[in-house]
């Protein structure tokens, strides 16, 4: 549903549009029931994307006074992600971001907008890699002194190394592993492996979308666990169900499993 929607249940504000992501977001509401963008905006000239005009991000204070959408959906970079948060501060509007690559300052401002709004933040909106993320805390619990090395794929304009999603799996694996405290990112020259040590490696090439491998190696055996994405369209869909389920939450600052988990006592947010 595209334009105003005025009459939708789920009317959104949807930062970076003239992006992969902010389009793949405006392009999947337009084809969900119910759903709809009251306000888009990008940093440059951007055509409308989907039917829904494009408006100067600049004026986003004054974009969301005017339409009051249920909640901004953000994927920008780590400036624009905090300048947005504080405009949704002031606005009293629910903020889903999926931007990665936060300083700790950064994350202290998106913080700070919590108190005043809920805010989710979540490095990978596919449900897949929710269970990829329990899958390897359980098997990083499981086997006590098992070397561990991520291996992370995407495209060749990706510019944060290593992503979001790889530094959400090295703190769950760390979070059940007291052993592994040193991240080592590449290897070169004479480099032989330290028990205490996760191996990480970043690849760009090509319009890979995204890939994360887990392989943990010890008693003459290996396990390896994998998620691939197809395209970026399950990263939308998965950041409108964050929208929807935020909408109606208290200030706080939440994760994507926290919406998965919902109704349960097993959220642990991110």
């Amino acid at each position: 549903m595209s334009g105003d929607g005025a009459d939708a249940d789920l009317r959104l504000a949807v930062t970076g549009a003239g992006g992969r992501m902010g389009r793949e977001v405006i392009e999947a509401a337009a084809d969900r029931e119910g759903v709809a963008v009251a306000v888009a905006v990008n940093r440059t000239p951007t055509d409308p994307v989907a039917g829904v005009a494009v408006e100067d991000a600049d004026r986003i204070d004054e974009l969301l006074g005017a339409a009051e959408p249920d909640a901004l959906v953000d994927f920008t970079g780590p400036a624009s992600a905090v300048a947005y948060a504080e405009a949704c501060a002031d606005a009293g509007v629910p903020m889903v971001t999926g931007t990665t690559g936060f300083a700790d300052a950064q994350l202290d401002g998106l913080r700070a907008a919590s108190e005043s709004v809920p805010v989710l933040k979540a490095s990978n909106f596919a449900r897949g890699v929710a269970a990829l993320r329990r899958a390897v805390r359980e098997a990083a619990a499981a086997l006590p002194g098992y070397d561990v090395e991520l291996t992370e794929t995407h495209h060749n304009a990706k510019r944060d190394a290593p992503s979001g999603t790889a530094k959400s799996l090295l703190d769950d694996v760390e979070s059940v592993r007291d052993d592994l405290d040193r991240r080592v990112h590449g290897r070169e020259g004479e480099a032989p492996r330290e028990s205490d040590e996760i191996g990480v490696h970043a690849r760009r090439a090509g319009d890979v979308t995204g890939e994360h491998e887990v392989l943990l190696a010890g008693n003459r055996e290996t396990l390896e666990l994998t998620h691939r994405a197809g395209d970026r369209g399950v990263f939308a869909e998965g950041a409108l169900d964050a929208a929807d389920w935020l909408a109606a939450r208290a200030p706080g600052w939440y994760g994507f499993g926290d919406v998965l988990d919902a109704g349960s006592a097993g959220a642990t947010g991110e």
